[in-house]
């Protein structure tokens, strides 16, 4: 038989151990996070129906997903976790309790050209909260308080969450009469980082055609920059020329004010007039969440409010509000800059039994377990150096040694693998020492600045 050779799909991503350990780290602290807010985990199927998983979809989206039959069966691949969602909320309706909140963390899959940091499955972490019929602002005002203690339990700390309201964006362009382009001119502005304010004069007024005047109006508009307080302040000075403007401004201004209620800085927050989110999806406030040490990674944390999840499922009105990381791009990311903590190892003690009776060994590791302490019995005939050499490798921080002098004095040899020193101890003192180590280790972020 041909030996076939083993390979990876271009876009897809197989870590190793080491690594593995890292993302997990990562996903039990968002998990971790999302619970301390109230949000119950949620796991839907890879696989759907063609149709209701393109039930909104079009355009790029359905070039990229994977699709194929099964029989008679039109199948695909879920391409994000939003529309599983919204067909599991419509189908189970009669059976929640709104508001609704849920996280889930999964793989999704799109069939768009693998590049660096972009792959073709990869993970989303998300949260959603929603209402029925009605979805109270201060959901709204809760998302930057969750992105701020996800983010700091990870261990970032310059980060900023911005912030801005789709309906000050749609209230500002009716009032300047450019309802009809603003799609277009909120693409435009969306670049205004990459390609500076002079381009986006240019486009707005050769590809667009803007007035100069309406360009100027524009650009001066998405300027305003300053504390959180100072840009409201200086958005109203606009109130009072369209109820939509005037309904997104004073929703910003309750997010604005719990701030400090919620926990979060005013260094990691910023309203930033110049996000936009999407063109349809999104109906209220918008999340964009930058490292600023890394601006070239763009959003690491991005979502917003809108009016209706359901509504190719049901005639329910079912209003929402969430959040999405970008896991996988965001740990690729983050290790290519040399960003993550080290991997924890796989055990937090080895035990050697150094007796043909392996009973002892498995005694003593069945109480470290019982103890809370991961460990792992060596029962493999090897040489006494390369068993040793096996803790070495995997960086497991301790080794028991239990031999016939051990196991006489009722003790054991504890070995700290990180300063080599060894010490007889009762198995009870040997699991105090190893877990005020493992303590100490939990203590370190995944996550290092």
């Amino acid at each position: 038989m041909a030996i076939m050779k083993p390979r990876t799909l271009s876009g897809f991503m197989e870590l190793l151990p080491a690594p593995a350990r890292q993302m997990e780290r990562m996903m039990e602290i968002l998990r971790e996070s999302y619970a301390l807010y109230g949000f119950t985990p949620l796991d839907t199927p890879v696989i759907e129906a063609s149709e209701i998983l393109l039930a909104k979809a079009g355009g790029e989206t359905e070039k990229q997903i994977y699709r194929f039959t099964k029989g008679d069966t039109d199948l695909s691949l879920r391409f994000d976790l939003t529309v599983p969602l919204a067909k599991y909320v419509a189908l189970h309706y009669n059976e929640l309790t709104f508001p609704f909140r849920r996280y889930q963390i999964g793989k999704v899959y799109r069939g768009e050209r693998a590049q660096r940091g972009r792959f073709r499955e990869f993970y989303q972490a998300d949260i959603d909260i929603i209402g029925d019929g009605q979805l109270d602002i201060l959901n709204e005002a809760e998302i930057p308080s969750i992105i701020y203690r996800t983010f700091t339990a990870l261990g970032l700390e310059r980060f900023r969450i911005c912030v801005n309201d789709r309906k000050i964006l749609n209230g500002f362009y009716a009032m300047e009469g450019l309802t009809e382009k603003s799609g277009d001119i909120m693409r435009t502005v969306d670049k205004l980082a990459k390609i500076g304010p002079e381009k986006v004069r240019q486009i707005l007024q050769e590809d667009l055609g803007l007035t100069a005047a309406q360009a100027e109006e524009i650009l001066t508009f998405i300027s305003i920059t300053g504390s959180s307080q100072a840009v409201l302040a200086a958005l109203e000075g606009y109130r009072g020329r369209n109820e939509l403007f005037d309904e997104g401004l004073t929703e910003l201004s309750v997010v604005v004010n719990y701030l400090s209620a919620f926990g979060v800085p005013e260094e990691n927050f910023a309203v930033d007039l110049t996000i936009a989110r999407g063109l349809d999806y999104y109906t209220g406030t918008v999340y964009e969440t930058v490292l600023l040490d890394h601006p070239e990674i763009g959003s690491i944390c991005s979502g917003g409010r809108y009016d209706n999840l359901a509504e190719y499922y049901t005639e329910k009105k079912l209003p929402g509000v969430g959040i999405s990381i970008g896991l996988t791009r965001l740990f690729y990311v983050l290790s290519e800059q040399g960003l993550l903590s080290e991997a924890p190892a796989p055990a937090d003690a080895l035990v050697l039994p150094m007796t043909a009776d392996l009973s002892p060994a498995i005694s003593a590791a069945t109480a470290l377990r019982a103890a809370g302490i991961r460990a792992q019995v060596y029962a493999e005939q090897k040489k006494f150096k390369q068993k040793m050499a096996y803790a070495d490798k995997q960086d497991i921080p301790f080794v028991l040694l239990l031999g016939e002098d051990e196991i006489g004095a009722g003790k054991v040899s504890l070995k700290d693998m990180r300063t080599g020193q060894q010490e007889l101890l009762a198995l009870g003192e040997a699991t105090g020492r190893i877990l005020q180590a493992i303590g100490q280790a939990e203590a370190v972020p995944p996550i290092r600045n």
